[in-house]
């Protein structure tokens, strides 16, 4: 059995030779070669899902759990690793910001209002989305601490580092914390959204992880040269590069998983298209952002956890207001369209950024 990508996404993998001509053969416009590339990125991001949840489902519950929460967001990592690699750290926080916020607010608020439109409310767990909620409630606190630090006690570069650093393996020891808390102590917690529908015979093993380690390659080759381009399209469609890493690189590298999350809310499981714009949210908080950071001790320019004001207020904000809406196990589509708002007003606010 081959893996199928959701339709409608199956021609977009025409960009993935697309783009290679566009970059080593006709040498077209950066903005061009931007735009090809993130499209390319898409149906692989997606071949990339289908590929870990083929070995997750071969693999069993424990070690499936752990498959998805790791490769959740492979997409996105290797972006960020393509930009951090060459010293891109604005664009490599924007895009870590970017996903952070387009899931509990766009993805998240997409889903609540397509759910929502034809039903009076939907229903959900409200102890699994509080217990997101917390989760992302400390991720916030990892954004705020470093950036206080550096701004109130003004502390040197090198000790800022080593308070990201350190941070960082706080974060990462909460992550696995909280795989042992939703994969085994309290997996009943999160049983309640019940197992998505069968996709018939499930693909081999040797198939799966052929599939994904080609998807991977691809992901990585496009990854590298849309980093390649970042900076000569911003100027060329005159954006910030902040702007493009939090709203442009964010919404491609997750373009597959949204497609899930309001999938999931059409058929009214709230509970799974919640825990996809929340899980993935913590994930890139708690396990992306730490991985980035420590790998980049070993490049010539290390990163920190510095982010700016309107980043970490961008994120408290969303978080904020996520909770407030998780609180009451239910949704209704004005909630989704408000969460839409907030969406556009941050994303309003880093476009005026210069």
């Amino acid at each position: 059995m081959t893996l199928k990508l959701k339709p409608g996404l199956n021609w977009l993998l025409v960009f993935v030779p697309i783009t290679l001509l566009l970059e080593y053969v006709w040498h077209t416009r950066a903005a061009v070669v931007f735009m090809c590339s993130c499209l390319a990125i898409i149906p692989l991001a997606g071949v990339m899902g289908h590929a870990t949840e083929g070995l997750a489902a071969r693999a069993g519950a424990g070690v499936g759990g752990l498959l998805n929460a790791t490769f959740g967001n492979a997409a996105e990592m290797i972006i960020a690793f393509m930009a951090l690699s060459k010293g891109l750290h604005d664009v490599v926080k924007a895009s870590l910001t970017g996903s952070i916020i387009g899931n509990i607010l766009l993805v998240l608020g997409l889903s609540i209002l397509a759910g929502g439109w034809k039903r009076e409310r939907q229903r959900f767990n409200a102890m699994a989305a509080s217990s997101g909620s917390t989760m992302l409630l400390l991720a916030a606190v990892g954004l705020v601490v470093p950036a206080a630090y550096a701004a109130l006690a003004g502390g040197t570069d090198t000790t800022v580092k080593d308070l990201s650093a350190e941070i960082s393996v706080v974060l990462l020891l909460t992550y696995v914390l909280n795989l042992l808390f939703s994969l085994r102590t309290h997996k009943h917690l999160y049983d309640l959204a019940g197992e998505e529908e069968s996709h018939g015979e499930l693909p081999s093993l040797a198939r799966s992880a052929w599939t994904l380690l080609v998807a991977t390659v691809l992901v990585a080759w496009m990854s590298e040269i849309l980093v390649g381009v970042v900076e000569e399209t911003s100027h060329a469609l005159g954006l910030t590069e902040v702007f493009v890493g939090v709203i442009v690189v964010a919404i491609i590298g997750n373009a597959a998983e949204h497609s899930t999350a309001i999938m999931m809310a059409l058929k009214d499981k709230m509970d799974i298209a919640i825990g996809i714009a929340v899980g993935s949210s913590v994930q890139i908080a708690l396990f992306v952002a730490p991985v980035l950071m420590l790998a980049s001790l070993f490049m010539e320019r290390p990163m920190d956890l510095v982010f700016t004001m309107p980043e970490v207020l961008a994120v408290i904000l969303s978080v904020w207001v996520v909770t407030q809406i998780s609180q009451d196990g239910e949704t209704n589509w004005l909630e989704g369209a408000q969460l839409l708002s907030v969406y556009a007003i941050l994303g309003l606010v880093f476009y005026h950024i210069r």
